[in-house]
């Protein structure tokens, strides 16, 4: 799917990076209608070595895109805690997720967890629990998602709220949200190889 479908869908890919296990979701939103698509988690297994840790992650979350066809894709930012060693792996998932996306030739939105969170639930503070709950409702679903991609829906829902007037590639997003503290993104593109 094109980045914006004739009728103005958008398909959107939220992604909750981790080494343990990654949460993906995606939605479709249709003017101020959002929609369920698909959900559920890249599971890496612990026996593997880092590098085949980061393969599986980078090959799932492409089966989940050239399965889906989502026109931009949203993450959540590393959170930056007292384990450097933590914070470091974490990233390095994250790079694997933003791979993914820019081999597909993909628009990539950032946003912290504390936007993600006031986009969808209206407090910074929310709690995992509430987060579920919200995705449930926003998205009319039979029941809780997964944590872990229950906040990858959320990533998306951000991004849906926030991210009328994306631009594309390389370009920082103006935010006009309609939903309390709907943040701008930051977007990346190819430039030689090389995120930009």
């Amino acid at each position: 799917m094109s980045a914006t479908a004739p009728d103005g869908t958008i398909r959107i890919l939220g992604i909750d990076p981790g080494l343990r296990v990654t949460g993906f979701g995606i939605i479709e939103k249709t003017g101020q209608r959002l929609a369920y698509v698909a959900s559920g988690c890249v599971r890496v297994p612990h026996s593997g070595t880092l590098p085949e840790r980061i393969a599986v992650i980078l090959d799932s979350l492409g089966e989940v895109i050239g399965t889906h066809q989502p026109g931009e894709v949203a993450l959540e930012k590393v959170f930056v805690n007292v384990n450097p060693e933590s914070t470091l792996l974490l990233g390095q998932a994250r790079g694997a997720a933003i791979s993914a996306a820019v081999l597909a030739k993909l628009p990539v939105a950032e946003y912290t967890a504390l936007q993600i969170k006031q986009a969808v639930v209206g407090t910074g503070h929310a709690r995992k629990e509430q987060v579920q709950e919200m995705v449930k409702r926003l998205l009319r679903l039979p029941g809780h998602p997964s944590p872990d991609a229950a906040d990858a829906l959320a990533c998306a829902i951000c991004h849906a709220h926030g991210g009328q007037g994306w631009k594309g590639w390389g370009h920082h997003q103006e935010s006009h949200p309609s939903a309390p503290g709907a943040p701008p993104a930051r977007a990346y593109r190819v430039r030689r190889g090389r995120l930009a």
